[in-house]
């Protein structure tokens, strides 16, 4: 499914050096890369996406981004703006090599900084951030970020999630979203401009702004606090709407798109500011099993329109998903529990370092890391609860639930009630046990990529689907048609269950086309009412409605931010393929 194999660099010829050497006056010789070697774990997705780039730049401040940007801009590269390189559609890494110009990856990475403010209701936080440090943030305050657990076990940034309205596993809160934000446009005339609606006033020069923004230098006076939404207030509310026949989160929904909310890397975004929420203390978790989906509805349908309080989350893994993940994700798993999320970063450098290294080597096979990896998993000990692996052994459904210490009492007494005369069961987690159930579900999202990896001879590529079901839907567990199953070897349905969010992994079998295979997909799903992508955004793996495209062309006139998303053309000013 990648468009392009290419795993070289262009190196900068004579024509760019005077463009490199400004680009190291800006941030650092240091941290301006030009090597295949140095380039390759940027510009390649974690999932999907390769292609080549002229140079990958790191700054280190606010205003270092701004004089490479302004760099790019004036020389008339494209810049593709990364933070984590976590997302699984392609969207911060060059999509194969048939761009018109080229192409600078920035690297936000060194821009971690988060300001609290307002006691820390709010945050401001900077394009490198990530959910995890923001999460310890709070955690000493007693608050949370929008999203807690899912993107935040693998790294994800605040200001990616933003970027592209990433949904989350929080059901209270909805996709991420924010009216307030700083940051730098090309408009029609080609001109970069900085554009402050962060609802803090500064004066000064675009540098001098940066500057006061990265120190923190944010009196009180200086904020508007009726500036803007810092997050999607009315979701609760839309959620429970469980008769309307829309989905209730889609990346292509025009009312959470709002300048860097929805911006697909169109915008160079240097802030943003959210709000914050009181930290769940005590938090019950309860395990679900179940053999009939029709009983699962049922249970999601009471939940959201029958109590005061809605859960904290609800997720959902089929039994088949649970066993790759046990196998595949094992030492995801163990890593995260043993060595938290800040650990991720240098397992994934190093284990791109080994891809590199092999790719160098043709007598080796280029996905030894995964396979070294799979093999030392096997020497971990059990991961798992006991309790967990005999509702594996009994159950083809299973859904965590997490409700705050308040809403436990009720849910138990009802749990209680509904499996008195059900097939299904249920029981109330430990905190160990709880803990484990949602790191388990959320390291299936890495498992299909392993298996893969780990079987070249059976298994041709993937096609992963993130999927937005009605909110009516009843029938929401897919059943494909046989012609399709045929070229499938191994399923994984996982997905946010009360908000009808479903992530779809499919191994397909050696010999097929992944793409065709994907392709012939869609039209089920259209035909169900379902919209896709629910929350990982186009990238460049689907095709972006009119609607989005001419939403990325007002954010960016001249296209020379992130072209090719949703499909697009790739040339300047949005001029057609064919031309």
């Amino acid at each position: 499914m990648t468009a392009s194999t290419n795993t070289t660099s262009r190196t900068a010829g004579s024509t760019d050096n005077a463009f490199i050497h400004r680009l190291q006056q800006a941030v650092g010789r240091k941290y301006v890369l030009t090597k295949a070697s140095a380039t390759y774990r940027f510009r390649r997705g974690y999932r999907f996406g390769m292609g080549d780039v002229l140079a990958v730049v790191r700054p280190g401040s606010l205003i270092e981004l701004w004089r490479v940007a302004q760099a790019c801009v004036d020389a008339g590269k494209i810049v593709i703006m990364q933070a984590a390189n976590t997302g699984l559609t392609g969207g911060s890494t060059p999509d194969g090599n048939d761009y018109d110009r080229e192409i600078v990856l920035i690297s936000t990475q060194r821009m971690a900084t988060v300001h609290l403010i307002g006691e820390g209701k709010q945050v401001v936080c900077l394009p490198g951030a990530t959910l995890h440090e923001l999460e310890e943030r709070l955690g000493k305050i007693g608050r949370e970020p929008h999203s807690v657990i899912g993107s935040s076990c693998i790294g994800a940034s605040v200001l990616g999630g933003v970027s592209n309205n990433s949904g989350g596993a929080l059901v209270q809160r909805g996709p991420a979203f924010t009216e307030m934000a700083l940051f730098g446009q090309v408009g029609p005339d080609g001109q970069l401009r900085l554009v402050n609606h962060l609802g803090i006033h500064f004066t000064g020069t675009p540098e001098e702004i940066l500057a006061d923004v990265e120190a923190g230098r944010i009196p009180e006076a200086a904020i508007d606090w009726h500036a803007g939404r810092g997050h999607d207030d009315g979701y609760a509310t839309h959620v429970r709407d469980v008769d309307a026949a829309t989905p209730a989160r889609f990346n292509a929904d025009p009312h959470r798109w709002h300048e860097a909310a929805g911006c697909a890397g169109k915008l160079v975004v240097f802030a943003v500011r959210l709000d914050t929420f009181p930290a769940n203390k005590n938090p019950s978790v309860f395990y679900i099993g179940t053999n009939d989906t029709y009983e699962l509805e049922d249970l999601r349908r009471h939940i959201l329109t029958r109590f005061d309080e809605l859960p904290i989350a609800g997720e959902y893994i089929h039994r088949d998903a649970f066993n790759i993940a046990e196998t595949y994700g094992k030492d995801t798993f163990a890593i995260i529990r043993m060595m938290g999320t800040r650990f991720l970063p240098m397992f994934f450098g190093w284990k791109s370092r080994i891809d590199i290294t092999m790719q160098r080597l043709p007598l080796l096979p280029s996905n030894l890391s995964d396979v070294l990896l799979q093999f030392i998993s096997r020497f971990l000990p059990k991961q798992l609860p006991n309790r967990m692996c005999d509702y594996r052994d009994r159950f083809e459904h299973h859904l965590m639930m997490k409700v705050s210490a308040e809403m436990a009492a009720p849910v138990r007494e009802w749990l209680e009630v509904f499996f008195a005369k059900s097939g299904g069961d249920w029981f109330e987690c430990t905190p160990d046990e709880g803990k484990r159930a949602f790191l388990h579900r959320f390291a299936a999202a890495g498992a299909a990529i392993r298996y893969r990896a780990v079987h070249p001879q059976e298994a041709q590529d993937i096609v992963a689907l993130d999927v937005a079901l009605r909110r009516n839907d009843r029938e929401w567990f897919e059943t494909l048609p046989p012609e399709i199953e045929e070229k499938i070897i191994v399923k994984l349905y996982y997905g946010h269950f009360f908000c009808h969010v479903m992530h779809q992994d499919y191994v397909v079998r050696k010999g097929h086309d992944a793409m065709a295979v994907e392709h012939s997909m869609l039209p089920g799903l259209d035909a169900r009412g379902a919209r896709y992508p629910a929350e990982h955004n186009v990238g460049h793996l689907y095709d972006a409605p009119e609607e989005m495209l001419a939403h990325y062309r007002s954010l960016d006139p001249c296209n020379c931010f992130n072209p090719g998303i949703g499909k697009a053309t790739k040339k300047r000013n949005w001029v057609a393929e064919s031309v």
